[in-house]
């Protein structure tokens, strides 16, 4: 008797393995360091940007106003990928190439159950469902159907998380301009007190210094860093749902090994 399958890819999902991305820790640190280093070239201090009352403006009106608009599945989701900036899941299609013709070799050679024993050894979940489908016996059609709609469930939470930081990068700016609002009129209310009239300057440019910042070298990167992200695990799955649906119709191994090549860098 065929065993149940495996669990959606939403409830469990695991990548084929993950990889350090330095270009991302370069980045950061390229851009911080340009404006740090332009601001101490110019006879500024370090010292005149760290300013908390900026910050706590800032930070708190943007994660906030994300929070009202974000629903709170959504962003438990935006903050478990944001490890994905710089350890994003690894998706070896020239592995999964070399899979899928040894799952049509088997399949050629033992029938569709001899390839009960591939589903247990599969530690990516869409992959097993795949396999366990493939295993029961389901039409081609109606395995792509299936899988089809976990990608598509998949691809749409990827989105979601994606947007939680678009729209943090979208308010920072604007959050920041209020902070600089906020310390002009704290000047105002205080040009009787030149000892005052510092402070009150200083958090206003630096709360705009802050919301365009976070939004131009965080959050907004972040976000698209996610969408690539994700758009090579949705080739990926591609990849696996158009091998699968092949040894499901009957398809030679040379003729899978042509189609999946065209998945590869």
């Amino acid at each position: 008797m065929a065993k149940k399958p495996a669990k959606s890819a939403k409830k469990k999902g695991k990548p084929a393995g993950v990889s350090f991305d330095f270009l991302t820790l370069i980045g950061v640190t390229m851009a911080v360091g340009a404006i740090l280093g332009g601001n101490w070239l110019e006879g500024g201090h370090i010292s005149a940007l760290m300013q908390l009352t900026a910050f706590m403006i800032v930070m708190g009106g943007t994660l906030g106003a994300v929070l009202v608009q974000t629903r709170l599945g959504d962003f438990l989701a935006a903050l478990r990928r944001l490890g994905w900036v710089l350890l994003p899941p690894a998706y070896n299609r020239s592995a999964l190439l070399t899979k899928a013709i040894d799952w049509s070799k088997a399949a050629r050679r033992e029938g569709l159950l001899g390839l009960e024993s591939a589903v247990g050894k599969e530690q990516d979940p869409l992959t097993q469902k795949g396999l366990q489908l493939l295993v029961d016996g389901l039409e081609p059609e109606v395995i792509r159907t299936i899988m089809d709609v976990e990608i598509d469930n998949a691809l749409a939470q990827d989105v979601r998380a994606a947007k939680v930081y678009e729209a943090m990068g979208g308010y920072s700016p604007t959050i920041g301009i209020i902070g600089a609002v906020l310390g002009l009129i704290d000047v105002m209310n205080n040009l009787s007190d030149p000892t005052q009239l510092g402070a009150g300057i200083a958090v206003a440019f630096v709360a705009t210094i802050y919301g365009v910042g976070f939004a131009n070298l965080f959050y907004l990167p972040i976000a698209n860093k996610l969408r690539a992200i994700s758009g090579d695990q949705m080739q990926y799955y591609e990849m696996v749902v158009d091998g699968i649906a092949m040894i499901a119709d009957g398809d030679n191994p040379q003729a899978i090994q042509s189609k999946l090549e065209g998945y590869l860098d």
